[in-house]
């Protein structure tokens, strides 16, 4: 009886299956880290899931044999060259789209903010607490310069270590450290140690 396959992987072998699984697991453990990192970075929901989803699938297709603890700086390196892709795609087509006549785009989220207002739903004190502070520390991480913003989010929001954050940021350790201590200097700096 034939092995059934998946592309060129052997969904019937148990060590396949169970890199499978590994990497599933990783996935989801990444996965609203890596949306934050990437909202973060794009200001717009959809656009951050789309390059997560992208890194999601370029990993997973194009390193899922590698050894697992190459899986999460190769993520993040992925991911953040998706963000990058995405914010060049974006200065193009604002410098194409001011050269054309205004028109009203259906698709605009923001067309009227007064509507998305009065439709959200009051919130508890402390909710909106946090969605103050969490405000706060957004717009601070995005006075950032890139590479700080970067080594913040990788360093602090996922917890990768200084040699895993150099690989996903394509540096040397000595620049991820520099990076992520003016990053921590700066934020403190606009927010106090409360935030950061």
């Amino acid at each position: 009886m034939p092995a059934a396959l998946h592309g060129d992987v052997d969904l019937t072998d148990p060590a396949e299956q169970t890199r499978t699984r590994a990497l599933n697991q990783f996935l989801a453990g990444v996965e609203v880290k890596a949306f934050k990192i990437a909202q973060a970075a794009l200001r717009h929901e959809d656009d951050a899931l789309d390059a997560v989803q992208d890194a999601m699938l370029q990993l997973a297709r194009a390193y899922a044999k590698r050894p697992q603890e190459e899986w999460k700086p190769l993520f993040y390196r992925i991911l953040e060259n998706r963000i990058r892709d995405m914010q060049r795609r974006r200065t193009v087509r604002g410098r194409v789209m001011a050269w054309l006549p205004f028109r009203a785009d259906e698709e605009d989220d923001e067309a009227d903010p007064v509507a998305q207002a009065a439709s959200t739903e009051p919130q508890p004190v402390r909710r909106l607490e946090l969605d103050e502070a969490m405000g706060a520390l957004e717009k601070a991480l995005a006075g950032l310069p890139r590479r700080q913003q970067q080594a913040f989010l990788l360093r602090t929001l996922e917890g990768l270590d200084v040699a895993q954050t150099a690989v996903a940021m394509g540096c040397s350790e000595g620049s991820v450290k520099t990076h992520y201590f003016r990053a921590v200097q700066a934020l403190r700096a606009q927010l106090g140690d409360l935030y950061v």
